[in-house]
């Protein structure tokens, strides 16, 4: 089965990274996987402080996936795979993408203005044609009339 998987945080170019995802599952037949980074935790001497950190950036990150899978069931009628990794987001994509060769593509959202995010920063650089999948930038500043044309 054809699987989108899409990285997703707290801004608007993920979300609409991934209702181009859905959009282009239902079309095609596939899946939806949504991925949430954890952000690493600067390391704080006291480790009990450090846990208590960590933990809650993973529950926030929870939230916000079982938040997109929630919307997304509803507009699309698509049950997403969910999976939260905490690490570097660009070797946490990595790792996955060698874990699960039946991804057909990784679908990141680039910022509307400025700087299009770290993601999209680095798959879009001078290692872009050694993926083992295609990479969709989707710009965060489609309409969602845009998206569903375009998906």
């Amino acid at each position: 089965m054809r699987t989108y998987l899409v990285v997703i945080d707290e801004n608007d170019a993920s979300r609409v990274a991934l209702r181009f995802a859905a959009r282009r599952a239902t079309k095609t037949g596939g899946a939806v996987e949504i991925l949430a980074l954890v952000p690493q935790q600067e390391f704080v001497q006291w480790g009990a402080v450090q846990a208590t950190m960590e933990e809650e950036a993973r529950l926030r990150a929870e939230a916000m996936v079982a938040q997109a899978a929630s919307a997304l069931i509803e507009d699309t009628g698509v049950m997403p795979s969910i999976t939260v990794r905490q690490g570097d987001p660009v070797t946490v994509v990595r790792e996955i993408l060698a874990q699960q060769p039946h991804v057909a593509a990784l679908v990141l959202g680039a910022a509307a203005s400025g700087n299009p995010g770290k993601l999209v920063t680095h798959f879009a650089s001078a290692d872009a044609g050694q993926f083992p999948c295609p990479v969709m930038i989707i710009p965060g500043s489609l309409s969602d009339e845009a998206l569903d044309r375009v998906s």
